[in-house]
């Protein structure tokens, strides 16, 4: 007996995309046999029991003759259990239970209980984008999927609760309404402020300006000064994301298991320990997934205890920090991941971390300590900062000199970044700190006495070319969060300062 063959669409993960694969399932007689191929993981040849119940449990049949499914192409590698659903849908057009006609210009994918229920799946918005890409009119998703699935758009999200619905809606008898989209972020909750910060004011106009123009920031002190505290109240000065930028970052936390599904409304804060390795920190793996610099895109990275983290692992944060994203070679494939992130880093002054007339480091020690960081990686940090023990009496409130709360500062950063926006509008830079060399010769201009002042300290050996082209966006932040057009001798001399200040722990 000739065996008859059915195909359905489906999309796998790779990296934060999605490609399609074509499930062909071949059904004749022979040994009742269950054989998926196509370069599947252990995840996806187990789909066979689940989707052999599935079908079973939800009054359906399954055939008792050999069965082979074929993921297409067959030299991309299939990973997880969202191949479920096509895996029977297959079998349901090979047996005749579903009408071939009907399943045109459709694509499903979802994860099947053995009851029958389809269960939610990662990278939502990535297989929808993949989908519309490849042309197709509507995709079928988990309900609990198709929300975030909605985000794109030109393409119907249907939302299936089971297996059996999906079976009614392919013969006709069940139609339900394409998905609305997520909503878009509003106001972001209410989280840690800078108003419970103390004292410490160098170091908050640091992060005020770091925040402006998205700038690279290392905070050097003592243990308990506040480094750490400061660094988990930057998101709250950071401006909400924009729709855009809301969608990016919802499809990261997708595809990584992070998301909720819904919009992401905050830009992402992480703070990996100091023991992670290289690849969770950049990314990578057998099947390469996203590290935290990616998932720290369009938010912030924070890096505490700096010094302790791997010579390795910080040398490979080098080229992300300059390119925005980090390219991942695996199996002859080339994934790239973006990396647009706003760094925070912390370290104490010296090994024993103790202030002042306590430390017990001599300067063998201190500078051992401080060639755990290289020169080229301080050298893309455009703000250094020391921090020191404050008076007592900061830290007592009368009620009376409450410091300025994070929604006014972050008032300033909004109108700093949106007049950023409009001078860079058309180009791929949001920010300042995103700018390239041509970007800032382009948007940086200089006076001819201040063009003096930034070549003296040049020619002093004080800062590299890359160096001079940071405290030049450094200086156009200042003056943006001032409301200038023109940089004056004070933003210069202050963006001067902070880079100096890496210089000195270069030195050191």
């Amino acid at each position: 007996m000739a065996g008859v063959l059915a195909s359905v669409a489906t999309f796998a993960l790779v990296g934060l995309d999605s490609s399609e694969v074509t499930v062909e399932v071949d059904v004749r007689r022979g040994l009742p046999v269950f054989t998926v191929v196509g370069l599947p993981d252990r995840a996806v040849r187990e789909a066979r029991d689940r989707v052999r119940s599935a079908l079973l449990n939800s009054g359906l049949d399954f055939p008792q003759e050999r069965l082979t499914a074929n993921l297409a192409p067959a030299d991309l590698r299939k990973a997880g259990p969202s191949f479920d659903l096509a895996l029977a849908v297959g079998v349901l057009l090979a047996t005749g239970q579903v009408p071939r006609e009907r399943v045109r210009g459709y694509a499903v994918c979802g994860e099947l209980s053995l009851g029958g229920a389809l269960r939610p799946i990662h990278g939502a918005v990535a297989v929808s984008a993949g989908a519309r890409r490849a042309g197709y009119d509507r995709l079928v998703v988990p309900v609990e999927n198709a929300r975030e699935a909605a985000l794109v758009p030109d393409i119907d999200v249907l939302g299936v609760p089971t297996l059996e619905r999906l079976v009614d809606l392919l013969k006709g008898e069940w139609s339900p309404e394409a998905a609305k989209p997520a909503a878009p972020p509003g106001e972001p909750a209410s989280g840690a402020d800078l108003a419970d910060v103390r004292g410490q004011g160098d170091a908050r106009r640091a992060l005020e300006i770091a925040a402006a123009g998205g700038h690279n920031v290392l905070m050097i002190g003592p243990p308990g000064v506040g480094k750490t505290m400061l660094a988990r109240r930057v998101p709250g000065i950071l401006p909400p994301p924009s729709f855009d930028e809301a969608v990016e970052i919802t499809r990261i936390q997708s595809v990584t298991g992070l998301g909720d599904g819904r919009l992401a409304s905050r830009r992402p804060f992480r703070a990996p320990h100091h023991t992670i390795s290289a690849s969770g920190l950049i990314g990578g793996g057998v099947t390469p997934r996203p590290g935290e610099i990616t998932l720290a895109h369009r938010g912030v990275l924070f890096l505490d205890e700096l010094a302790e983290f791997g010579r390795y692992t910080l040398e490979a944060l080098r080229q992300p920090l300059e390119n925005g994203f980090v390219e991942i070679m695996r199996g002859q494939r080339s994934l790239r991941f973006p990396s647009q992130f706003m760094l925070v880093a912390a370290c104490n002054g010296c090994s024993c971390g103790r202030p002042g007339g306590e430390c017990t480091c001599n300067a063998a020690d201190r500078i051992r300590y401080h060639r755990r960081l290289s020169g080229p990686l301080l050298d893309r940090i455009d703000l250094v900062c020391a921090l020191r023990p404050g008076a007592a009496l900061e830290l007592v409130s009368d009620g009376r000199a409450r410091p300025e709360s994070s929604a006014v500062v972050r008032e300033r950063v909004t109108a700093a970044r949106e007049r950023q926006r409009a001078r860079l509008r058309g180009s791929p830079a949001t920010c300042n700190g995103a700018m390239d060399a041509r970007l800032t010769q382009a948007h940086v201009k200089l006076p001819p006495d201040l063009q003096t002042m930034l070549l003296t300290v040049a020619r002093a050996g004080s800062m590299s070319f890359r160096g001079q082209h940071r405290a030049l966006r450094l200086a156009r932040t200042i003056a943006d969060l001032d409301g200038r057009d023109q940089i004056g001798r004070d933003d210069l001399a202050e963006a001067i300062g902070y880079r100096l200040g890496a210089a000195e722990a270069v030195a050191a």
